[in-house]
């Protein structure tokens, strides 16, 4: 089992950018696919971005195409989501998981992390 910790979270204006990071640590993290997914106060757990286990292939949910960037370092056990044109739609906390599974899809992943908080101003 891979044990995941966010961090990276805060304030931001519309616009802005923040990096988050996902740190792994347990078995071979670089096996693993990795995802985010977000949950804003009063609705469901959206599921974000992915990465496969490689960093060859990536996921993105359609309201963050184009703003949002996955990437994983694996000599590090982190993976990244570079969030940019940052929008008040994407205050939410972020979680992450890794898993081994179909990359691309939300059920590949059963335990995710304890979460970091975005708010976006507008």
């Amino acid at each position: 089992q891979v044990h995941v910790v966010e961090s990276g979270g805060g304030l931001m204006q519309a616009g802005g950018s923040l990096r988050l990071s996902c740190a792994a640590s347990g078995r071979t993290f670089s096996n693993y696919a990795v995802g985010w997914s977000r949950q804003a106060p009063g609705k469901e757990r959206e599921f974000v971005a992915a990465i496969n286990w490689s960093g060859g292939m990536t996921y993105y949910t359609d309201s963050v195409k184009g703003r949002f960037a996955i990437s994983r370092d694996d000599a590090k056990n982190t993976v990244y989501l570079q969030m940019n044109s940052l929008k008040p739609e994407d205050t939410a906390v972020y979680y992450c998981a890794a898993a081994r599974g179909v990359y691309y899809r939300a059920s590949t992943y059963g335990s995710w992390g304890q979460g970091t908080q975005v708010t976006v101003s507008s």
